[in-house]
This record gives structure tokens, C-alpha cells and sequence, in this order.
């Protein structure tokens, strides 16, 4: 009896480390197809920072609030891309516009991914990533006006823009600073959109705005574009001078997008060309 017991113990025990052996083997493959699935991408811990972007919420195709009050376009689409590449935990903020640099500065936001124009002057302030977008300068008339791109060229035009975007600082500065237009001849909105009601009521002659934000601007619109203004501006990513260590992160994020296919489904899917 005590042979047999011994046996069928011996045996129990075989089984018994079989079974084990099985689900270490089995956990250990569980363990290596998670990782499979997760390459290249890293998921935010529960304690993570959330960074709050800072967006124009009127800006498409770059950046806007849909009807759903959701935060949308292209540069939003990208920054979820590289935030759930890089482990980041983010939340979108719509700034007014001419506020936006000040509400970095003073820590209400982490970043802006806005369609932000490179400027030596923005540079004193925040730091830029490496650029991934050019635009120039487009102008709109209504369909059926006299007004020429040489009239606003001229200063003979009454403009309105944007405050604070690229347009009025160009304005500013080749226009209104070379003698060429009256300050008075500059009207400043606080979005485009508004500009161009103003632009249809007739109480200004013309809008200048970037050419990718004028084509969605002139939908369902009776104006038409009458001359653009080649400024090659080089939009980038901002941050506070003192988060260099966020600066690299999204600089390494936004290299591997712009090598991605979805950096080419993002443009087509945004009419970006």
C-alpha cells in the first residue's frame, strides 16, 4: 500500500508541475504579444501630467471646436497622434488668439498647436519646434467688386484680418510701416470669420488670411480670392523657453509623424494640397 501511495503521490506531483510549467509557458506568451501589440506606443500612467494645448478654435482646417463642441483638425488630429505615441495625457484649450502666448506664459496651457507662424518676435517668448507647415498669404474681395490686389497693396483698401496673426503683422510692417497705408485702413477681429461678415456687409474692401484657412473660409461665401502675398510662413509647435524637455519630446514626435502614412492620410483627409 505504502508503494502505491507513493506512486500515485509521484504522479499527482508529475501532473501538477506539468500544469504549472503549461501556464508559465502560456503567461509568458500572453506577456510577449502584449508588448507586440504596444510597440511603439506608450500608454500615460494613471499620475501622468496632463498637458493642456492650447488650439485657435476658429482656425480650419488646422484647428477648430465642430458642432459638437469637440476640438477638431488637423493640427488636433496630429497632436493625438504623437500624444499616444509619446505616452502623453493631453486636453485641447481653445485660446483667443491675441491671448494665446500670454496664457503659455503664464501657465494656463503647456504647448500651443495652433497653426503658429515661426517670428523672430514670437521667439523672444516661447520656443518652436522644427516647422511642419508653410503658407502665404491670401486676399478676398466679394465676387463682383472693383477692388484689386493692388489697391490693398497700395494702401488704398480698407483690410481687415485677424489680431495677432501672421496677415496683420505683415500689414504692419510692409504696409502701414513703409508709409504705405493709413493705420486707419486696418481693421483688426478678433477671427477671421468675423472679418469676413464684415467683409460681405461692405464695411471693408478686402480680408487677408493664410491661402489654406481662405479656402475653407470662402465656402458658401460670394467672395473670391483677388491676389495673394508669397510670406512663406513657417508654422511650428510653442512652448515656454523653460521645457526644453517637452520641446525634444514633441520635436521626436512630430519627425516620426511626418515619416508615417498617417502624416499623407491627415493632408488628403483635411484637403491640405
Amino acid at each position: 500500500m505504502k508503494r502505491i501511495y507513493s506512486l500515485s503521490l509521484k504522479r499527482s506531483c508529475m501532473k501538477s508541475m506539468k500544469v504549472i510549467s503549461f501556464l508559465a509557458v502560456i503567461t509568458a506568451i500572453l506577456v510577449l504579444c502584449a508588448g507586440c501589440t504596444q510597440t511603439g506606443t506608450e500608454k500615460p500612467s494613471p499620475e501622468a501630467k496632463v498637458y493642456i494645448v492650447g488650439i485657435d478654435g476658429q482656425y480650419p482646417p488646422f484647428s477648430y471646436v465642430d458642432s459638437s463642441g469637440n476640438a477638431t483638425g488637423f493640427d488636433v488630429d496630429s497632436m493625438r497622434w504623437i500624444a499616444e505615441k509619446k505616452g502623453l495625457a493631453i486636453e485641447f484649450q481653445p485660446i483667443a488668439w491675441d491671448g494665446i502666448i500670454p496664457a503659455l506664459q503664464a501657465k494656463k496651457i503647456d504647448l500651443i498647436y495652433a497653426g503658429m507662424t515661426i517670428t523672430d518676435e514670437r521667439k523672444e517668448k516661447v520656443n518652436f519646434s522644427t516647422p511642419y507647415w508653410v503658407v502665404n498669404q491670401d486676399v478676398v474681395a466679394n465676387k463682383g467688386s472693383n477692388v484689386t490686389v493692388e489697391d490693398v497693396l497700395s494702401g488704398k483698401a480698407i483690410i481687415g484680418t485677424q489680431r495677432g496673426c501672421t496677415a496683420a503683422m505683415w500689414i504692419e510692417e510692409n504696409l502701414i510701416g513703409k508709409g504705405l497705408m493709413p493705420q486707419n485702413n486696418l481693421k483688426l477681429y478678433d477671427n477671421t470669420p468675423l472679418a469676413v461678415n464684415d467683409l460681405e456687409s461692405g464695411r471693408i474692401d478686402a480680408v487677408m488670411y493664410d491661402d489654406l484657412s481662405r479656402k475653407d473660409m470662402m465656402q458658401c461665401k460670394e467672395i473670391e480670392k483677388i491676389g495673394s502675398v508669397e510670406t512663406k510662413d513657417e508654422f511650428g509647435i510653442a512652448v515656454r523657453k523653460e521645457d526644453p524637455e517637452l520641446l525634444s519630446t514633441l520635436n521626436d514626435g512630430l519627425e516620426a509623424l511626418m515619416n508615417d502614412p498617417y502624416w499623407q492620410e491627415l493632408i488628403s483627409k483635411y484637403n491640405m494640397k
